[in-house]
């Protein structure tokens, strides 16, 4: 089956949020775009932890055991729509082609269970970071968003994805377009 493509895909790109963002889920946000056609987008917020917890506390919480074999990141909000489930960013090198889907050459994402339970495991992916919920768009909401300047639109970056500074992520996407937080200012949408 083929994605309907709209006239620009976001997919694989970074959002920036603005001071125009108006949701405050998403104020300061960095969004990895996992996909974006004509029906909509789907995307996983990179820079926000949810409460505190880390990997290998969630990974006790929902039964298993042993030692985390990646880095034991934050476990990110990754948006406002289906907060009960996990969604895992990883690298490549661990793929399922019944679970997975694949986002770039080198970036996956996977949202069952036996993502979770190889990260305790010698063949586990070398980086993942876990996500609860995800962002999601209709048709045109996201383009109307963008139109609004509620987003800056950059290149994806996978080593901002999995840096475990998440306060950090919104200057560093920024910086990566020279932009400043200073430089933004908020104004009342486009002319």
């Amino acid at each position: 089956m083929t994605q309907k493509q709209t006239p620009t895909s976001f997919t694989g790109r970074l959002l920036i949020a603005t001071p125009n963002m108006g949701d405050p889920r998403f104020k300061r946000g960095v969004i990895y775009i996992c996909s974006h056609d004509a029906d909509g987008a789907m995307g996983i917020m990179i820079n926000k932890g949810r409460g505190g917890r880390m990997l290998s506390d969630m990974l006790v919480n929902i039964g298993i055991e042993g030692d985390v074999k990646v880095a034991d990141a934050p476990v990110l909000l990754g948006g406002p729509v289906d907060i009960d489930r996990g969604f895992v960013l990883h690298s490549a090198d661990y793929f399922k082609t019944d679970t997975s889907l694949k986002l770039s050459d080198t970036l996956h994402l996977t949202s069952t269970k036996d993502i979770l339970e190889a990260l305790v495991m010698e063949d586990c992916p070398e980086k993942a970071m876990l996500a609860v919920g995800y962002s999601g768009w209709g048709a045109g909401q996201l383009e109307k968003e963008i139109q609004d300047n509620c987003w800056i639109v950059a290149e994806g970056d996978e080593a901002l994805i999995f840096d475990v500074d998440l306060e950090g992520k919104w200057t560093k996407a920024l910086g990566s377009l020279g932009i400043k937080p200073e430089m933004l200012s908020q104004t009342g949408g486009s002319a």
